[in-house]
């Protein structure tokens, strides 16, 4: 074991706000970050006098993997990449210091959705420059890598895909079986569904006593990962912090199960009650992602596209991708590679105890608001959070942005008692430490008010305090 339970369970979150609370506007300087960052450690107890800020969680020697949230290389709406992926001065600071502390080797890494540009992001955020200048000076540091197996186009809605562009043997077949927490909801007849993919990829990889994640090698090789999620509304999730930042451990989305086929109605929940329109969208939206032809796929595309545009013109507006707060399978997919980072080996099996550890300080700087997670509009909080404990973060950052994290499944289920607990605590244990006050979390944040109004996913509305 290479790290203890009581590091991992400690249900402290710490908050530092890297501008004054005077600025009328949240917003980011090496200088403000880099002083938050500090003072998170020393309230959290990372802080080392000679090593840094991270030089009581990393050893010397220690490998060490520091994942973002990179999610796509534009914003979908008109508002830009702040309020999509996290900053680049925090990955740059963090890197910064876990080299500082004596790592043996510094990786950044994350698997950004298909369809995200990858080069044209860390150009985009300058950390394509910042990475080569470090490479030069710093043999430790691993660079940045693109964990994604597969990436794709969209040319006239047809998805056009590249697969297998890095090998197998680089990442690690997981297999949770039994105690996946995808187990309760599998039926055997090839429900799960994800966004744009053929679900008959999907029905290889989960069914009723197999529950398999493709996992980069480099997480399970990790003694420390830091991750760096940007705290945002979630049209699946209802919000994306730390636990759902773990999507993007894995290489390929055939793995990720994100909804189920059908209405609540039916036993799915892609969408409220049932709906005949809903359904045959459904329909042409899987025949598509089975074509077997660009001409095939494009003619499904044109069926799908008046499909979809009756439905939201006659139902709810909610579509057909499990957006809404009754989506029962998104948090169970992110729950599990939760347990994974923390317990598994790279042998492919699961510890009895913690195998590395893991911290997370996350960017609500501008935070994300509206269609997250790739249409997100700024949110100015001016905050980073940091904690060991990723189901107290996430508590903290739902209650951050306007939510009752009760009615949050991501959340609510990660103080579950589950095979490879995620947290020991309960919600009343959580605790703040620093700009927002000293004591339990659910008092002082019971009555906060952000800045600015919130805008919710038409789905999460009812999530809303």
């Amino acid at each position: 074991m290479k790290s203890s339970a009581e590091f991992w369970f400690d249900s402290r979150v710490a908050v530092a706000r890297p501008t004054s609370p005077s600025h009328k506007d949240a917003g980011y300087s090496d200088h403000g970050v880099a002083r938050s960052i500090e003072q998170l450690s020393n309230d959290l107890g990372w802080l080392d006098g000679q090593r840094g800020p991270l030089g009581k969680v990393i050893r010397a020697g220690a490998r060490v993997l520091v994942k973002p949230n990179f999610v796509l290389h534009e914003n979908q709406g008109p508002w830009g990449l702040e309020p999509l992926v996290t900053h680049p001065s925090l990955v740059r600071l963090v890197t910064e210091a876990a080299l500082r502390a004596g790592a043996e080797e510094v990786l950044v890494g994350d698997a950004p959705v298909q369809g995200c540009d990858f080069p044209a992001l860390v150009a985009a955020t300058g950390l394509d420059q910042w990475a080569q200048d470090l490479s030069r000076t710093e043999p430790r540091f691993m660079g940045i890598r693109d964990f994604r197996r597969t990436t794709c186009q969209l040319l006239n809605g047809v998805r056009v895909a590249q697969e297998n562009l890095q090998d197998e043997d680089r990442f690690v077949l997981m297999d949770m079986a039994q105690e996946s927490l995808l187990e309760p909801i599998s039926d055997g007849r090839g429900s799960f569904r994800v966004t744009r993919y053929d679900p008959r990829l999907m029905a290889r990889t989960h069914a009723p006593g197999k529950h398999q994640f493709l996992v980069a090698k480099e997480v399970l090789d990790a003694d420390v990962i830091v991750n760096l999620p940007k705290l945002k509304t979630h049209k699946k999730a209802g919000v994306t912090c730390a636990l759902k930042n773990l999507i993007g451990i894995n290489g390929n989305k055939e793995y990720l199960p994100h909804h189920r086929v059908g209405g609540a109605q039916s036993g799915g929940d892609c969408y409220p009650g049932g709906s005949r329109v809903k359904r045959a969208l459904e329909y042409s939206l899987d025949r598509q992602n089975m074509a077997g032809s660009v001409a095939t796929a494009r003619l499904w595309n044109d069926i799908a596209v008046n499909l979809d545009r009756a439905a939201r013109l006659t139902v709810d507006g909610l579509g057909v991708e499990g957006s809404w707060s009754g989506n029962d399978t998104i948090w169970r997919t992110c729950l599990d590679l939760n347990r994974i980072l923390l317990y598994g080996r790279a042998d492919g099996t699961m510890a009895a105890g913690p195998q590395r550890r893991v911290i997370h300080l996350v960017d609500a700087v501008i935070a994300g608001h509206g269609d997250g997670p790739l249409s997100p509009q700024p949110l100015p909080l001016g905050m980073i959070l940091a904690g060991q404990n990723a189901a107290a973060v996430d508590w903290v950052g739902a209650a951050l942005l306007g939510y009752d994290p009760a009615r949050i499944a991501v959340v609510r289920e990660a103080f579950g008692k589950f095979a490879w607990p995620i947290t020991t605590s309960g919600t009343g244990d959580v605790q703040l430490e620093g700009d927002l006050g000293t004591g339990p979390a659910e008092e002082l944040l019971r009555h906060f008010v952000p800045a600015a109004p919130i805008t919710y996913p038409i789905g999460w509305r009812d999530a809303a305090r």
